[in-house]
């Protein structure tokens, strides 16, 4: 299959345009032999839950690599107004709060999709930066908290959310990492991947998200050692590993 333009880069996947209605999401080639079905299957429940995202065509191989054929919307991501500042930082921040809000508001149970703990206690066993001792204080927190599994986009970011204007509609993209979890988790995540970047964000987005909600910043950052250690487990080439590690430690929140 010839690939059309490139739309955009991630650290898994790129996407490509096929026509005015499709694009392909392409898979990096080591990425593991079952990921695209997992997320297309992810990104179906979540239209079935009624939130507006992609729909879904089908999950092949193109040149030897997992893709992934999916709707086309014709539409902006959020960080896009961050870097063209045409709208203010309190403004964005404001939307994709609302957004990870709306999703937090679908209770679902673990067999319906994947659940967090246990996807948490996979990536803290096999990781190979944290140490024995680090591993077991890790799951021994895990293991204390209790929650109500609502569903969790996992990577709510700026960049995950796209802004049609026309049509005044927000689309959320990128369920990979979707769950049945803990919102608090959920929200500690989206905290950590801003604060890699911009610490500012990340404080706008946690003091909005908790101030318009019924959750505390300590329930948040209960989270934190446990998250910081999983996604340790991660290749992300742009990640800062030791500012994991102070998390976990407790050096950093």
């Amino acid at each position: 299959m010839k690939l059309g333009e490139l739309i955009a880069k991630g650290n898994t996947a790129d996407i490509y345009a096929m026509d005015d209605k499709k694009v392909v999401k392409l898979f990096k080639p080591d990425f593991p032999g079952v990921e695209a079905e997992k997320e297309a299957s992810k990104q179906q429940f979540a239209k079935k839950c009624g939130l507006h995202v992609p729909k879904i065509f089908d999950v092949t191989i193109i040149n030897n690599r997992q893709a992934i054929i999916m709707e086309y919307m014709n539409a902006t991501p959020l960080g896009e107004y961050i870097l063209g500042q045409t709208k203010t930082i309190e403004e964005i921040m404001l939307i994709c709060v609302k957004v990870q809000q709306h999703i937090h508001q679908i209770a679902v149970k673990d067999h319906l999709i994947e659940s967090m703990s246990e996807k948490l206690e996979y990536q803290i066993t096999n990781n190979a930066v944290l140490n024995k001792k680090q591993k077991r204080d890790l799951l021994k927190e895990l293991n204390k908290i209790d929650y109500t599994a609502y569903l969790c986009h996992g990577d709510l970011h700026p960049f995950n959310v796209l802004i049609d204007e026309k049509k005044d509609e927000t689309i959320i993209i990128d369920w990979v990492d979707a769950s049945a979890g803990d919102i608090r988790a959920d929200v500690y995540r989206t905290y950590l991947l801003l604060s890699g970047s911009n610490q500012e964000l990340a404080d706008l987005y946690v003091n909005q998200y908790c101030s318009t909600s019924e959750i505390t910043q300590d329930e948040v950052f209960q989270w934190g050692p446990i998250i910081a250690g999983a996604r340790l487990f991660e290749v992300v080439p742009s990640e800062n590993k030791q500012r994991l590690i102070n998390v976990v430690n407790g050096l950093y929140r």
